[in-house]
């Protein structure tokens, strides 16, 4: 159908470091690259989703990012707004581009992040936990994310029998799916083994080093259009089939460690697009932390209550798996980028969907499922994607 919203191009940066450009250049960086891969001009683009700049750095923040950008490419949107959820940024972008076209309201939405994830050795680790954290249950008590995620696998552990050996699983799928992109921060490490994982040093208990997502700086973009539009832009466009959103609280807030809510968001999702977590043929996960899949594959219904964990253990995630997952190598070893990092994924999706993914492609692609969120599990954001209507 040609109102249908599809993503219609997507584009990133490959993960690492940018030092001699500040959060807006790379912005800009980010706009300029992806309008000329899908052949747009700057008046053309009638929707500008982007996130606040410079958030993750510690620095200071532009949270009229759209407008610089606007400036800077003298656009003239019919809308353009600087959003932020944390990791679940673009996917609710996603979802309000998809509204917009739907609506009528829009032809052409352009969402794009870039941002930095300060290195934790220099300070890094204590900033982004005053972001993330309660400010009066939290923070006073000294909140580091590793140790409120370890909060979040503990609880896991002991009510569905998730082991460490499953954690490091899903680590060393994440490596393998690394190896088959060729910007993978990770991939020049080579593959990694369970043992490899299990005697890298203590972070906070039951997380080791390699259980943890590596900090780096990158940034991207995806196109939605109208579908007709799309499929100018693109041959084979990700049809946004349906998302679904959801707000939790934070961790001292949480009514459920186990859980964190994250499975309320996939259930509207599924309902919009009419589909069951039985169509999903590959899925994109967020990753902070080796049980965030394993805790989400169960949320999402991609695994029955615990039995998340032999999806990794079993191999049935990695490549040449049945069902799988961050095939790109996850923020575990693509690479965690900071403001933008909630965006691989999504990214991901799309080129999986439209076959664009190269040696890593899944041969039936037909259905993703993309779940984001930010902050520590707080904020949630499922989306479909589709080959077809």
């Amino acid at each position: 159908m040609d109102g249908s919203p599809a993503i219609a191009g997507v584009l990133e940066l490959a993960p690492g470091r940018y030092p001699d450009l500040g959060a807006l250049e790379m912005q800009e960086l980010v706009l300029a690259r992806a309008l000329a891969s899908w052949g747009l001009r700057p008046s053309e683009v009638d929707g500008l989703l982007v996130s606040p700049a410079g958030m993750a750095s510690g620095a200071s923040v532009d949270v009229f990012a759209h407008d610089a950008l606007v400036d800077a490419f003298r656009m003239k949107p019919r809308f353009a707004e600087t959003v932020n959820a944390g990791g679940a940024t673009y996917g609710i972008m996603a979802a309000r581009a998809a509204i917009a076209i739907a609506t009528r309201q829009a032809d052409v939405v352009v969402c794009l992040g870039a941002g930095r994830f300060p290195p934790v050795n220099a300070g890094g680790g204590d900033a982004m936990a005053r972001i993330v954290s309660h400010v009066d249950f939290e923070v006073p008590y000294g909140a580091f994310i590793p140790a409120l995620y370890a909060l979040v696998a503990a609880r896991h552990m002991h009510e569905r029998g998730t082991t460490r050996e499953a954690l490091a699983s899903v680590a060393v799928t994440s490596r393998a799916w690394a190896l088959e992109h060729p910007d993978a921060l990770m991939r020049k490490k080579g593959p990694l083994r369970v043992e490899d994982v299990l005697a890298s040093r203590p972070i906070a208990e039951p997380f080791r080093l390699l259980d943890c997502s590596v900090p780096c700086e990158g940034g991207g973009a995806f196109v939605v259009a109208r579908g007709d539009v799309a499929r100018r832009l693109s041959p084979a466009p990700a049809y946004v089939l349906g998302f679904g959103e959801h707000h939790g609280g934070r961790v001292s807030q949480a009514h459920d460690l186990a859980t964190m809510d994250a499975g309320v968001s996939a259930a509207r999702a599924f309902e919009m697009a009419r589909l069951r977590a039985s169509d999903v043929r590959v899925a994109e996960l967020y990753d902070a932390f080796t049980i965030t899949p394993i805790l989400l594959a169960e949320e999402l219904g991609l695994a029955a209550r615990g039995a998340g964990g032999a999806l990794f253990t079993e191999g049935r995630a990695a490549p040449g798996g049945d069902l799988p997952i961050n095939t790109y190598g996850g923020l575990l070893s693509f690479g965690h980028t900071g403001d933008a990092s909630g965006l691989s994924m999504i990214v991901e999706g799309a080129r999986q969907v439209m076959g664009a993914a190269g040696s890593r492609q899944v041969a039936d692609a037909s259905v993703a499922l993309v779940h984001v969120y930010g902050g520590i599990m707080a904020d949630h954001c499922t989306l479909l994607l589709g080959s077809s209507t």
